[in-house]
């Protein structure tokens, strides 16, 4: 049996969710490590102005509030490592995760790797986040109080975003692929009741138009193969979010889209492990639920530990 050093609880992912995850872990007094691949705050990190999270009446930026979150849980002793956790293996008394600086050790795991927004994959989209592209309405919304605003998509989030957006935006255009939505019916008729909501059906963007932020975009219609051009001051691109759960596709329970199955307790199927954040199936993603999930996982990761073996700590690799 090799000695090797076993964190209470390892967290993968430095977002709002797994910052404070590590956070009600070390002020419990659990050995806790937080493994992250870039920097923290993931998604939030890229949000200019966050004005839905509690406490800063005048709003903040997502990658200033990831610093402060990251400094809060590592003045209570949690710490973090840079690295791409490569493979996992989960069940067991003692979980190993093996990442690009080496193999951690851990008895419980708090899964927070998050969901990325499907892009459009188009020239100059990455660029110009912040800039006029968005992923969230109700992250960036406001900041296009009285504008003109085009939502890209034609599902369930996409007609939700461009519903919220009609009480926010000046004027919304949906632009669509298709001649009709794939929205569930709920969303249609309030839609087609908002007199500030308009439709570009059959229609796909080709071209981000700016002067360094989004002034339009240009549209090819999908049945003609004709090109127009849509004046408008942002584009919210709604097609759809990847969950990064590839780590654990085949050790976790998934759901139909590839969040990872857990209810509010966040306990996945294998115990000792939990889903935290927007990789976990729930009807709302945003940085307040994240950090909601953070503290349900490390209340449901004490009682766990306090269930081993002298709270589990005796356990060998």
């Amino acid at each position: 049996m090799n000695e090797r050093h076993i964190y209470d609880m390892i967290v993968i992912g430095g977002g709002p969710g797994g910052y404070t995850a590590a956070m009600y872990a070390a002020r419990a007094g659990l050995d806790v490590l937080v493994l992250e691949k870039l920097s923290a705050g993931g998604q939030m990190a890229l949000s200019e102005a966050i004005d839905n999270y509690p406490g800063f009446e005048e709003g903040i930026d997502g990658f200033t509030l990831a610093e402060k979150m990251q400094r809060q849980a590592e003045r209570f002793g949690a710490k973090t490592a840079y690295a791409q956790a490569r493979r996992a293996a989960l069940s067991g008394a003692v979980k190993t995760l093996e990442t690009d600086a080496g193999t951690f050790y851990a008895r419980t795991v708090a899964l927070a790797t998050g969901a990325n927004p499907k892009p459009l994959g188009i020239a100059g989209e990455t660029a110009l986040v912040g800039r006029g592209v968005a992923y969230c309405a109700a992250c960036d919304g406001m900041r296009y109080r009285g504008k003109t605003v085009a939502v890209v998509g034609g599902g369930n989030s996409a007609a939700a975003d461009a519903l919220l957006l009609s009480r926010i935006a000046a004027q919304v255009i949906l632009v669509h692929r298709r001649d009709a939505l794939r929205a569930t019916k709920v969303y249609h008729e309030p839609l087609m009741q908002a007199k500030n909501v308009s439709f570009r059906w059959n229609s796909v963007v080709t071209e981000l138009l700016h002067d360094g932020h989004v002034t339009g975009v240009r549209l090819k219609d999908t049945a003609t193969g004709e090109e127009s051009e849509l004046p408008c001051d942002a584009v919210f691109v709604s097609i759809g979010r990847e969950p990064a759960t590839a780590l654990v596709r085949d050790q976790l329970a998934l759901d139909a889209a590839g969040y990872v199955i857990a209810d509010e307790t966040t306990q996945t199927n294998l115990p000792g492990v939990y889903a935290v954040g927007d990789v976990r199936a729930k009807p709302l993603h945003q940085v307040v639920t994240a950090v909601s999930d953070g503290a349900v996982a490390v209340q449901m990761a004490e009682a766990y530990l306090a269930s081993l073996t002298d709270g589990g700590r005796t356990a060998k690799i």
